[in-house]
C-alpha cells in the first residue's frame, strides 16, 4: 500500500496525460499527482534521461538505484560500453521547486527536439515527456485502420498470462 495525501491506495503507478509548455527558461509544471508518486522517504527527488521512442523519461530515484546497481557489475562490457554512456551522460538528477516546475536540460531538450508544447504521460513505473506533435502523430498513426493498436493489445495483453481472471 502507498499513502498519497494521507490516502492509503493499491500498489501506485503512474497513468494519465498532461500538455504542458516550457517557459523561456525551459522549466515545465509537473503534474501534483505525479510529483506525489516521486516522493520517496518524504523527499521529491527523480532523474531525467532519455526514453525509447523519441521522448524523455522521469524515473523514481529508487528505480535509478537499481539500474545502476545492476549495471555496476557490467561496466566493462565492451558490447554494452555505447548504451552506458548514452545512458548515464544523459541521466540529469534534479527536482521540482516550490510550485512544481522543472528545469528541462538543454541538451535533453535538443536530443528528443522538444520546441515549446510537450505531453506528459504516466506509464507504469516511469513518467515520459513527449514533444507535444510527436506524441499526437504517434497516437494518429497507432489509431488508424491498420496503426497496429489491434495487434499491440493482442501482444501487451498476452503478457498477461493465459489465466481467465475477467481481464
Amino acid at each position: 500500500m502507498v499513502e498519497i495525501e494521507g490516502v492509503l491506495v493499491g500498489k501506485f503507478f503512474f497513468s494519465g496525460c498532461t500538455d504542458a509548455k516550457l517557459d523561456d527558461k525551459n522549466r515545465f509544471v509537473l503534474p501534483q499527482a505525479m510529483r506525489l508518486g516521486l516522493v520517496e522517504d518524504g523527499e521529491l527527488g527523480f532523474s531525467i534521461t532519455l526514453g525509447l521512442g523519441g521522448c524523455l523519461t522521469i524515473y523514481r530515484q529508487k528505480d535509478v538505484q537499481k539500474i545502476v546497481e545492476r549495471f555496476q557489475s557490467k561496466q566493462h562490457m565492451g558490447k554494452f560500453q555505447k548504451f552506458f554512456t548514452l545512458f548515464f551522460s544523459t541521466l540529469h538528477q534534479t527536482t521540482c521547486d516550490k510550485i512544481g516546475r522543472v528545469v528541462l536540460p538543454s541538451v535533453l531538450k535538443n536530443l528528443v527536439g522538444i520546441q515549446e508544447e510537450i505531453l506528459i504521460a504516466g506509464v507504469l513505473n516511469k513518467i515520459e515527456i513527449w514533444p507535444k506533435a510527436a506524441f499526437d502523430a504517434h497516437m494518429k498513426e497507432a489509431l488508424q485502420e491498420g496503426g497496429g493498436l489491434e495487434t499491440m493489445c493482442e501482444e501487451a495483453f498476452s503478457l498477461l498470462g493465459e489465466e481467465d481472471d475477467g481481464i
